[in-house]
């Protein structure tokens, strides 16, 4: 494999999943900000240029967050859900990501 899509694989695979809840969309909406669910190694400039590849927008800035796992109790056994990151990216005016496609 060349260099270039090695490169372009482990940058696609920075993202795992979009996260499509009331507060991403008032996001998207008030602020023109896409909410990911990323790696928990991913890098701001990873998860920027798979946006960019993988939607072919323009993206202006990234934001990390770390998660944290929910505890959860079932009886007497306490119980811990995987931490996670999640990413909001800022895309230039005008441009979009449309999850449901026409």
């Amino acid at each position: 494999m060349s260099e270039l899509s090695v490169k372009n694989s482990q940058y696609l695979q920075a993202i795992v999943a979009p996260q499509i809840t009331e507060k991403a969309t008032f996001v998207a909406d008030k602020f023109n900000q896409v909410a990911f669910k990323v790696r928990k190694n991913a890098t701001k400039e990873e998860v920027k240029q798979a946006i960019e590849l993988m939607f072919k927008v323009e993206v202006t800035a990234v934001n990390l967050l770390n998660m944290k796992g929910k505890t959860k109790r079932r009886g007497n056994n306490f119980g811990k859900r995987v931490d996670w990151k999640k990413a909001y990216v800022s895309l230039k005016p005008g441009q979009e990501i449309n999850f449901v496609g026409d």
